[in-house]
């Protein structure tokens, strides 16, 4: 798997001066266009166009520098059509516009060309189990809320105490489907994974495909397979490492794709850093592409 991703950054690398078709990239690497976003964004730790962006406009500064080309076709090299735009990139990059780099000289900053290996840590295992499930609904209570990789996130708890007792009394009087009790459901807006990232949050329970949502928020879910993991450590740091864990590493040495959907998770809140337990549903399919994997990926 290790191998095919990287030869899709090699392929996306020497594109880097037209228009990437990232669908080819995906197909390089055998997984879906969409899988392989989440994939790169979970390992790379950056939404993958940032780093496309970054990597042209990285080989772009150099050739600014150089001053052997206008500017204007540097910017038409790299794909853009105008140089404002091509400017507006660059700044975003460099702190600086291109102009004021080829007069000044100035610092610039570089994006180091990437690639993925296998890194050794230990012989940890994960407890896993594929669940085949009809549509269901989500029933509960929704905000927008921040991605927050260490430590709290203070906008999902807000959330989760804004429930009055009349929401928590019809929310479990509608529970009746796995995951059982009460859970939270985050539905991702982009294929972004960095910190602050927004994400749609509920908390609620599974029900049926027609429960009646009445005052509350509702959530409709397609059948479909989802990975579901078993998870026991301090709260939220296990849970943190837990899907870190599940893109870094499950999804690379198992012949599954991540899909669109909601990411589940039951919890039973704790203390900061008491030891509970947790299930983390994480939408998937079978992956076409098997010889990386020696079998048949957010």
């Amino acid at each position: 798997m290790l191998e095919r991703l990287n030869q899709a950054l090699n392929h996306l690398e020497a594109c880097l001066d037209r228009e990437v078709d990232m669908a080819e990239v995906a197909r390089i690497a055998a997984v879906s266009e969409y899988h392989f976003r989440r994939l790169f964004s979970a390992l790379a730790g950056m939404p993958l166009p940032v780093y496309v962006r970054r990597r042209r406009m990285t080989l772009a500064a150099a050739e600014v520098l150089a001053g052997e080309l206008t500017l204007l076709d540097v910017a038409v090299r790299y794909g853009y059509g105008s140089g404002e735009a091509f400017a507006r990139a660059f700044r975003s990059v460099h702190g600086i516009g291109p102009g004021e780099a080829r007069r000044t000289g100035a610092v610039l900053t570089a994006q180091p060309r990437m690639s993925f290996r296998v890194v050794v840590e230990g012989s940890t295992t994960m407890r896993y189990r594929i669940v085949e499930k009809e549509s269901f609904r989500v029933v509960g209570r929704k905000a927008r809320v921040p991605l927050v990789h260490e430590g709290v996130n203070a906008a999902a708890a807000a959330c989760v105490e804004s429930l009055d007792e009349q929401a928590i009394v019809r929310m479990k009087e509608l529970a009746g489907q796995e995951p059982e009790g009460i859970l939270s459901a985050a539905v991702y807006l982009t294929d972004r994974r960095e910190e602050g990232a927004e994400a749609d949050y509920w908390i609620g329970v599974a029900t049926g495909p027609e429960a009646a949502a009445e005052e509350l928020d509702a959530l409709d879910v397609p059948a479909g397979t989802w990975a579901v993991f078993d998870n026991h450590g301090p709260y939220p740091s296990a849970l943190q490492e837990l899907w870190r864990d599940v893109f870094t590493q499950w999804f690379p040495s198992n012949p599954y794709a991540s899909r669109p959907g909601p990411e589940l998770l039951r919890t039973q809140p704790v203390e900061i850093g008491a030891e509970t337990d947790s299930q983390l549903w994480i939408p998937v399919e079978r992956s076409s592409g098997s010889a990386g994997l020696g079998a048949p990926p957010r």
